[in-house]
């Protein structure tokens, strides 16, 4: 896949984006619920081989090229990886899973209700690392904890900020401005959110596009003129704290969007299991996030 083969896909693919990305302070999480408890391992060199492999079991799986998975989140250090001797990227290009990398460092402290990107040192060199490896396009996270129309507007600015660096590379930004499903005004952010993005699109030169990552909304369909919107390639949807039949069921209610889900999607995954039995309950979850990114 070139670089137009993958955005064609992205555009037009049945299928979602699995997220395999994530980071030093949620992996040991990750590892636990996959099954190997923090002391398993003596080093963070150690912890993140453990992570590789759990991920390399999921990118090897059969169900995980069977074309309802189009695009895979990695982390930095599983891109930097090989898979059965490939570059992690490539073993995804050759599966036909499009591939991207999470670029921020995680989060400030909460501050006029939001939670915005740590600075991001070094981001030249790494976008240049990720497209001479194939990879086609970023993500970045930070988390919208109350409605705070001031918070939320300088949130979004810094996100395509941060887009706008990684489209002078030749990659494909996702925007992700995480609204905390836990908000007690929910409702609120996601409409403040919409606003907020809606105006930041306008900033964006014609012919270029973003995607968007975003939590479902508490009120479906609310985002569909940003699906439609010509500067966005695709709206994707986190499962940010949904169990998997939740997500999903949530997902379904908005048409357009497509999953990207982390948890939701490896929640029943355990490094015990038999390879017969990891595939068949992996391709049971990716069977189910598939039919409701497609309902």
């Amino acid at each position: 896949m070139n670089q137009s083969d993958m955005t064609a896909k992205i555009r037009r693919g049945d299928g979602f984006i699995a997220a395999l990305d994530q980071s030093g302070g949620s992996t040991p999480k990750a590892l636990q619920g996959y099954g190997i408890e923090e002391g398993a391992w003596s080093s963070d060199e150690e912890m993140f081989d453990l992570i590789h492999q759990m991920r390399s079991r999921i990118i090897t799986a059969p169900c995980f090229g069977s074309g309802k998975v189009i695009g895979a989140i990695l982390f930095e250090r599983t891109m930097d990886g090989t898979v059965n001797g490939k570059p992690t990227p490539q073993a995804l290009i050759d599966i036909a899973v499009v591939p991207f990398i999470k670029i921020d460092k995680g989060l400030e402290a909460e501050e006029n209700g939001v939670q915005m990107m740590k600075p991001i040192p070094g981001l030249d060199a790494l976008l240049e690392r990720a497209k001479s490896l194939g990879v086609f396009g970023t993500k970045e996270r930070s988390v919208i904890n109350s409605a705070s129309a001031a918070g939320i507007a300088v949130l979004v600015a810094q996100q395509f900020q941060v887009a706008k660096q990684v489209l002078a590379h030749g990659l494909m930004p996702i925007i992700e401005p995480e609204v905390n499903i836990k908000s007690p005004d929910r409702a609120e952010c996601d409409a403040l959110l919409l606003d907020a993005i809606l105006e930041e699109l306008n900033q964006i030169p014609d012919g270029q596009q973003v995607m968007l990552k975003l939590s479902i909304p508490a009120q479906a369909g609310l985002f569909e003129p940003l699906v439609d919107h010509p500067k966005v390639l695709r709206v994707v949807a986190l499962s940010g704290g949904f169990s998997r039949e939740d997500a999903c069921r949530e997902l379904a209610r908005n048409p357009g969007m497509i999953a990207s889900f982390s948890r939701a999607l490896l929640s029943d995954l355990r490094v015990q299991q038999s390879d017969e039995e990891f595939d068949k309950i992996l391709d049971a979850s990716v069977q189910s996030i598939f039919d409701a990114s497609n309902a």
